[in-house]
């Protein structure tokens, strides 16, 4: 249900010029430069050209596209659809099959076509409503694309809007359009029934049907329902062809180059466009196979190489790999394993390949050197953009850290303090990782709640990937079903161990942080135990039991508790951070959106309350139309200023 975001468009904040050991917040927040972002990064698929999106200079959160001839050592041109000193929300490449052209979005109701060699800009579209997942017709003559009239679209992600009215009385499903001749400007077509959400699809080889994941509105709580369709373009039949069990999410369907199969990542997920599982395919007259089963890591995204060869990116042991599946006799092959997790599918992709499948494009960064655009052959790629030359970052190393905890091998990151010292103790933040579906991978600081820059302030930063998380195969991401807070805190627990017997941690200066899942952990961390001496929750949850009335997406809740809060409500109570309240002594700073739909602020109010009530330091902050990610670049960095200095505060 949660993942801490990261906002590649927006405000990348994480450029720390040379400080002192003694530096303040101030200093560190004078300092911030800009690094610019990427994403959405797509090559050709003839591996000619690459582009990408680029944050705007202006912090403005708007966006550029930039296009790069890979054959020409000449600079990337930047498409816009206005004038080239005009700064707009422009993102979402797609390639025309034959490579000539590529379409992208300005905001998300504007599709445009550009010509890669004139640089020719076209208005396809210009629609009243939300508009996502742009999809050229395999012979290159039409387009699809999803389309929720007159509102909706943006994911649980975004802020609600005010719940005033008859709630839930309208439903603004996505639909897929077609275009069916793009040279004769024809007007789009729905061709899926109104009344089911479609969340995902993909043509047929042949254009004549789509496989597309769908159900019943409203769109962001029922993806966690979602089953797999069969959609005829002509006749509009659609054809439910497999139901997932509760506990298995699916994502990303993609039909086979002969048509015989369609595949799709199923797992246990917590957020709509987050993915991590096993690899299925589904053909029609055998079924659903999972193709890669027990495997110790969780596949995020998948590319058809031939008819029986599935390239996918993994998440894996805290970082990434690429892997070469045939599903014709299982036999699998690791051609890249990499610190930095890399994606094709999922709400951020930073990679791309092209129909070769060796091609690729991708947006490395780790935590010694800022995000560019890289391109070449899987694991062969040389920079393709300068775009941050001269960043270097200002804390220490990263050190990837495993330990036992009840007979599971656990992983996380624990990033060092800027000019360390070996000689003395450091205070230490633990940052826990939104989801619980999720990881934390490597990655140059990107998100306004990414706390690895505590490391310019001296302080040591962990990162643990406790049960529930994703790297460690099904087993391990289900470990955390119906015991929220037990089995994950005693692998944070166990972490520390770890790491206190490898750096010289203070145990007398230790904080805990996260946002969404990661902020419940922190509340639910502090009435546990003493051993944390400052937190900050963002977004958390105080009470499942509220919660599950309040918040916008209550099914993803089923799946890992068992049942409703109506069924069931003993297993809801025993994870509540409310139910031992009294046993909170941590002075705790609580942070959340005015208008979050998946962490709601009540949760956050009641909690704050409690503290108050108890005697406990505490403060509350709501950023007035904010959602569960923050969009406003001043919140994002007052966010950042305010959890800095609670723990400086308390652990200094």
């Amino acid at each position: 249900m949660f993942r801490i975001f990261l906002l590649v468009t927006a405000l990348a904040i994480g450029q720390l010029q040379v400080l002192s050991q003694t530096a303040t917040i101030d200093q560190v927040l004078s300092e911030l430069e800009s690094v610019r972002s990427f994403s959405g990064v797509s090559i050709s698929p003839d591996g000619h050209w690459l582009a990408w999106v680029e944050s705007a200079a202006d912090h403005s959160g708007n966006s550029n596209i930039y296009l790069l001839d890979r054959t020409d050592a000449a600079k990337p041109i930047r498409i816009t659809a206005g004038s080239a000193e005009s700064e707009r929300h422009e993102h979402s490449v797609v390639w025309s099959p034959d490579s000539r052209q590529f379409t992208f979005m300005v905001d998300r109701n504007q599709i445009f076509m550009a010509d890669a060699r004139s640089r020719k800009v076209t208005l396809l579209t210009e629609l009243k409503g939300y508009v996502t997942d742009v999809r050229w017709r395999p012979d290159g003559t039409g387009l699809a694309y999803l389309f929720a009239a007159n509102g909706g679209g943006g994911g649980p992600l975004e802020a609600v809007p005010a719940q005033v009215g008859v709630i839930g009385a309208e439903l603004h499903n996505q639909r897929i359009m077609v275009i069916n001749s793009i040279a004769q400007n024809s007007a789009a077509v729905a061709i899926s029934p109104a009344e089911l959400n479609v969340y995902e699809y993909d043509w047929s080889p042949n254009g004549e049907r789509f496989a597309a994941i769908a159900a019943p509105g409203p769109a962001d709580n029922n993806w966690w329902t979602a089953k797999l369709f069969t959609l005829d373009v002509r006749s509009k039949e659609m054809k439910q062809v497999y139901a997932p069990p509760v506990d298995r999410q699916i994502a990303v369907p993609r039909w086979s180059p002969d048509g015989k199969n369609i595949a799709f990542i199923g797992g246990l997920m917590s957020d709509e466009g987050f993915l991590g599982g096993d690899l299925f395919t589904f053909t029609e007259d055998g079924g659903v196979t999972d193709v890669t089963p027990g495997i110790k890591a969780s596949a995020t995204g998948l590319f058809w190489r031939s008819n029986h060869d599935i390239l996918y990116t993994e998440d894996v042991d805290g970082g990434g790999g690429i892997v070469s599946l045939n599903i014709a006799t299982g036999s699998s092959e690791l051609i890249w394993k990499g610190t930095e997790a890399l994606h094709q599918d999922g709400n951020y992709p930073n990679f791309s390949l092209s129909s070769d499948g060796v091609t690729s494009a991708a947006i490395r960064s780790t935590w010694a050197s800022a995000p560019e655009i890289w391109t070449g052959k899987i694991g062969d790629w040389k920079r393709a953009t300068n775009a941050n030359a001269g960043q270097r970052p200002h804390w220490g190393k990263a050190e990837s850290v495993t330990w036992q905890s009840e007979g599971s091998r656990v992983q996380g990151w624990l990033l060092y303090p800027e000019n360390f010292d070996g000689s003395k103790k450091y205070p230490m933040v633990v940052a826990i990782h939104g989801g619980p579906a999720g990881m934390r991978g490597v990655g140059w600081p990107s998100s306004h709640f990414d706390l690895s820059v505590m490391a310019g302030l001296g302080y040591f930063v962990f990162f643990p990937n406790a049960r529930g998380s994703y790297g460690e195969g099904e087993d391990f991401t289900k470990a955390n079903v119906k015991d929220f807070g037990g089995g994950d805190l005693r692998d944070i627990l166990a972490g520390l161990d770890a790491v206190a017997k490898i750096a010289p941690i203070d145990e007398h200066r230790i904080g805990v942080t996260g946002w969404s899942y990661g902020g419940y952990m922190t509340m639910w961390t502090v009435t546990q135990t003493q051993r944390f001496r400052a937190a900050v929750a963002g977004a958390g949850i105080a009470n499942w039991q509220s919660y599950y009335g309040q918040n916008s997406i209550d099914e993803w809740m089923v799946p890992y508790f068992g049942a409703s809060v109506y069924d069931d409500p003993a297993v809801y109570a025993k994870s509540s951070p409310i139910t031992f309240i009294k046993q909170v002594k941590t002075p705790t700073l609580v942070i959340v959106g005015e208008r979050d739909g998946e962490c709601p602020a009540p949760q956050s109010f009641e909690f704050w309350h409690a503290l108050k009530n108890v005697g406990v330091p505490t403060q509350l902050v709501v950023y007035p139309g904010e959602g569960h990610s923050f969009h406003d670049a001043k919140d994002r960095v007052d966010v950042l200023r305010r959890s800095l200095a609670w723990f400086e505060q308390y652990l200094k």
